[in-house]
């Protein structure tokens, strides 16, 4: 293999390995150093993938169970094969990381298998050793895309087996009976979801006052109701103090915020609290790279370039939000970047996403947010319920809220929980990324009938003009 390169990428994931494609279609001379034997990082193999696979598999079980019924459907005898489950998902994480290795190779990228660290970085040349192959590159330039790892907790001992991370909750053999949770976050909500279609009984500890805090309040106090309808148990300001496993329980030691203590049994304890950034091994320190207070890589707000120029870092190691789709934008950036072009990326219109049903989803400001930097704003709501195609699914809970600036109308913010709102969200993201008004939205013909036409409401709705409510 050649050594030399225009641009080194370590980590392979969704920034890393976009980065690499749209580096070498603007003719740079590539390479991504890659850990695991497969490209497509945490998202791919262990993460965002087969988490919705899973999602998808409970959810058709969930509904042959309770809601064919209402469509005249019988189903009598259904079960659920957990072991083909997680053979689809095992072969739907395949698929995908077969069609990255094919774009490596369709994009002439060299990828090196092993864990690579910074042994040199000047200005137009940075070398990058591969510890597992005992040989080193170099490049002009080079992109630290290594991801984040689970955070674990004190005391809380991981054993795989009865105490947990989101790998061992998506290759489960069997279906707890109680599955306990540490964390009310992404992870914790979808993972509680697939179990519980599956017939777990869902226990989630968090140590704060509610689910998903950076979500608006109104609308994660209406997703809150909505999981705790459908069976979710939440046990509010409580922290974990400790965990012992035995062949057939747990027993979680619970402090709750006035100091008392209380015991919950489970039969599986699923620690969700969150990832930090992946950032040893690299060799930063050495290499002149700063980090954070909190561990993460500090970087030039505008290019993403570290404090040594000529290394860019993207995603999870760095501040923001822990999302894959930031990152591949970022890659897109830098790329581009690096290329001559004017990369761009707009940080106030990037998408958050919750894979529960009714999915969750929102971009920009909340109320709170814009309270508290003394933003006049106006809201538009609109609950799925009177919506024609939300009745013919089956789909009555939720609500559509759009948020825009009292003086000019502009839309600040948007936040949906109801069907299909991972979907729904991107046309609020296109909307606020050319700077739309809430009337520009409302006056947009939506089609009929399609849960779209909720966005549509909610927009008439900031002027108090909505049509079916």
């Amino acid at each position: 293999m050649e050594n030399s390169f225009d641009l080194i990428i370590i980590g392979g994931g969704p920034g890393g390995y976009v980065c690499a494609i749209r580096a070498s279609q603007l003719g740079l001379k590539t390479a991504v150093v890659e850990k695991r034997p497969v490209m497509g990082g945490t998202c791919v193999n262990v993460g965002c993938i087969p988490s919705k696979a899973l999602l998808d598999s409970s959810e058709h079980f969930f509904r042959a169970l309770h809601g064919f019924a209402d469509h005249g459907i019988t189903a009598d005898s259904v079960k659920i094969d957990v072991r083909k489950m997680m053979e689809r998902k095992t072969r739907i994480v395949k698929e995908l990381t077969d069609g990255l290795k094919y774009l490596m190779d369709k994009n002439k990228i060299t990828v090196f298998q092993g864990s690579g660290r910074i042994e040199k970085a000047a200005p137009g040349s940075v070398t990058v050793k591969i510890n597992e192959l005992s040989t080193a590159i170099t490049g002009k330039y080079c992109v630290i895309a290594t991801g984040s790892e689970i955070i674990d907790i004190p005391n809380v001992k991981i054993d795989g087996k009865k105490i947990i991370t989101s790998d061992h909750a998506i290759a489960l053999e069997k279906i707890p009976e109680h599955l306990a949770i540490i964390g009310a976050g992404v992870i914790g909500l979808e993972l509680g979801s697939v179990w519980r279609r599956l017939g777990s009984k869902i226990t989630v500890i968090e140590i704060l006052p509610d689910i998903l805090m950076g979500l608006d309040r109104q609308m994660r106090e209406l997703a809150r109701r909505i999981l705790e309808k459908q069976g979710m148990s939440f046990l509010f300001e409580q922290r974990v103090t400790g965990a012992q496993a035995d062949k057939s329980r747990v027993n979680i030691q619970l402090e709750k915020k006035d100091g008392s203590k209380d015991i919950l049994d489970a039969d599986c304890l699923l620690v969700a609290v969150g990832r930090r950034p992946y950032t040893e091994g690299l060799g930063l320190p050495e290499a002149g790279i700063k980090l954070n207070a909190r561990g993460r890589i500090e970087v030039d707000r505008h290019s993403l370039e570290t404090s040594v120029p000529g290394i860019f870092a993207i995603g999870d190691v760095i501040e923001g939000p822990m999302l894959a789709h930031r990152a591949e934008d970022e890659g897109v950036m830098i790329a581009e970047r690096i290329a001559g072009k004017a990369g761009h990326i707009n940080y106030d219109t990037i998408p958050f996403i919750v894979y529960t049903w009714p999915e969750i989803a929102w971009v920009g400001r909340s109320e709170e947010q814009l309270t508290e930097a003394g933003i006049a704003y106006n809201t538009g709501k609109f609950l799925f319920r009177p919506n024609g195609r939300a009745k013919a699914m089956n789909e009555a809970d939720g609500q559509v809220k759009i948020i825009a600036d009292k003086k000019t109308d502009r839309i600040l913010g948007a936040c949906i929980v109801g069907p299909n709102a991972s979907e729904l969200i991107a046309e609020c993201v296109l909307a606020m990324e050319f700077g739309a008004s809430a009337e520009d939205l409302a006056r947009t013909v939506h089609a009929h009938p399609t849960l779209s036409e909720t966005v549509k409401e909610a927009a008439l709705a900031v002027d108090r003009r909505s049509i079916h409510s």
